[in-house]
């Protein structure tokens, strides 16, 4: 989505920990991102338990090489994949806690609260002072997430901002530590223009501040992101991408009907909406409980777009179907590292959400 190039460059906008939302926005439609001929969207075969035991430390071992080394976007996104297997992530967390990059860090210290790891807070804790204030903000998270004392008042600030991604990146946290105390300075900051950002980041930023209202139970937020579901121009198209993955987030299934509307959608010429929307609304419906999105994957896991092929894995891992581990198989071996590290996130979901988890 759009903002992995300020997430790598800058930090970490809110919203990172959903993997997809680090991936680039190639803003391509379905024709130009289409299939090519590669067996990636072929038929599932059966994988045995021991066969996807083997498939899931290739993909642990693919993503805790990747930590180490690569561009900051890779050593994130796979930083952000190994949560859901604390035992190895801590290790990793330990070093790329103070990674050089910013974005890196940011990602580091939410992962740390998400895994719930209280022997990296002192780590964190001295994050609180580092120059940037989206890792601060990310150090404030990692705290709360693990039940250390910690003063939030810097993330007021930060709503005040005329940074649209660092207004974004407080009313993330805010959202995740479930203060409900925090609306009132949401619902300010989704009031307060931000003149020197362009429209596009700004549209973003509020979306964003409404997914954070709506976690603090807000429910009158929701129809902010519903109504960006209903693009009416080009430019709208990145923003309904960004509200479909938001209505999983928050389980709006009142949204499903929608979501479904956006995956199969046909103008009279017969053009659907873009792949990523597509893509999007098919990983959303899969969270909301409807796990039949594979066939949307199928379609762009052979593009020639890496970001498209990623955001495919990605949809496969949401759905947890066993019988899509193979075609993980095959997108381990693909050759952009971004993809490979969406299909070792996908196969480590998929192998947790089963039963088949070795460590």
């Amino acid at each position: 989505m759009k903002q992995t190039s300020q997430a790598v460059a800058l930090g970490v906008c809110a919203g990172v920990l959903a993997l997809a939302g680090l991936l680039v926005f190639a803003g391509c439609d379905g024709a130009g991102g289409g299939p090519r001929s590669t067996p990636s969207g072929a038929a599932a075969s059966t994988v045995s338990a021991v066969e996807a035991s083997k498939l899931r430390e290739e993909a642990l071992t693919l993503l805790l090489r990747a930590s180490e080394g690569g561009t900051p976007e890779q050593r994130a996104n796979a930083i952000e994949a190994l949560i859901p297997v604390p035992q190895r992530l801590e290790a990793v967390l330990l070093r790329s806690i103070s990674d050089a990059n910013p974005g890196v860090r940011s990602v580091s210290a939410m992962a740390a609260g998400k895994a719930r790891l209280p022997k990296l807070m002192d780590a964190c804790r001295g994050m609180l002072s580092d120059p940037l204030p989206f890792v601060q903000a990310s150090a404030i998270l990692a705290l709360g997430r693990n039940g250390e004392a910690v003063d939030p008042t810097p993330l007021a600030a930060m709503l005040r901002s005329p940074n649209p991604g660092i207004r974004a990146q407080a009313a993330f946290v805010l959202g995740e530590l479930g203060n409900a105390s925090a609306l009132p300075l949401l619902k300010e900051a989704a009031v307060r223009p931000v003149p020197r950002a362009d429209s596009a980041s700004a549209r973003v930023m509020y979306l964003q501040l409404a997914e954070a209202m709506i976690k603090l139970g807000d429910e009158a937020a929701v129809n902010e992101v519903r109504a960006a579901l209903y693009p009416t121009r080009p430019e709208d198209l990145e923003l309904a991408a960004l509200a479909a993955q938001i209505i999983g987030q928050v389980q709006d299934r009142q949204a499903i009907s929608q979501l479904v509307y956006l995956t199969a959608f046909q103008d009279k010429s017969g053009n659907k909406y873009p792949a990523e929307v597509r893509l999007a609304a098919a990983a959303s419906l899969a969270r909301l409980g409807n796990e039949r999105g594979s066939f949307i994957a199928d379609e762009f896991a052979g593009s020639s777009l890496a970001p498209l092929r990623a955001q495919s894995a990605l949809v496969y891992g949401a759905t947890g179907q066993v019988d899509n581990l193979s075609k993980l198989a095959k997108m381990l071996q693909d050759p952009e590292p971004l993809v490979r590290i969406a299909a070792a996130a996908a196969v480590v979901k998929i192998t947790d959400r089963q039963g088949m988890a070795g460590g």
